[in-house]
C-alpha cells in the first residue's frame, strides 16, 4: 500500500494531478456551486496533495465529479472522464510512501509474542 521509489514518485504525481483537477474542476464552476461546497473542494484538494486519508478522499473526490458532471453543464466531458478515472484509479492504489498516511499508517515491524 504504501511503495517506496518510482511506484511512490507515481502516486505522488497521481495525487496531484488528481488535486489540481478537483481544484479546477471546482473553480471553473464556482458561479453555480455554494460556498461550503467550495471550501470542502479546496479541503479535499490539499488533503489529497498532502495524502491525507487518500482512499477516502479520492471516493469523495469521484463523488464530486460527477454530481459536477451531472448537475452543472460540461464543455469538454473527455478532460472530466479522465480526471474522474484517475481519482478512480487513486481511490484503488493508495497514497504512496511520500504522503501523511504512509507516515501515520505506514509500515509497522510485527513481532510475534513470546
Amino acid at each position: 500500500m504504501f511503495p517506496p521509489g518510482w511506484p511512490g514518485f507515481a502516486l505522488l504525481l497521481l495525487r496531484g494531478s488528481v488535486a489540481i483537477a478537483v481544484l479546477l474542476e471546482g473553480y471553473s464552476h464556482r458561479q453555480g456551486l455554494s460556498g461550503w461546497i467550495l471550501g470542502a473542494v479546496a479541503l479535499f484538494s490539499a488533503a489529497l496533495f498532502v495524502g491525507f486519508l487518500t482512499p477516502i478522499v479520492a471516493i469523495l473526490a469521484v463523488v464530486l465529479h460527477v454530481l459536477a458532471w451531472s448537475n452543472l453543464s460540461i464543455d469538454c466531458a473527455g478532460l472530466s472522464s479522465i480526471a474522474l478515472l484517475n481519482a478512480l484509479a487513486l481511490a484503488m492504489l493508495g497514497p504512496g510512501a511520500y504522503s501523511v498516511d504512509a507516515y501515520r499508517f505506514g509500515r509497522r515491524v510485527v513481532l510475534p509474542p513470546r
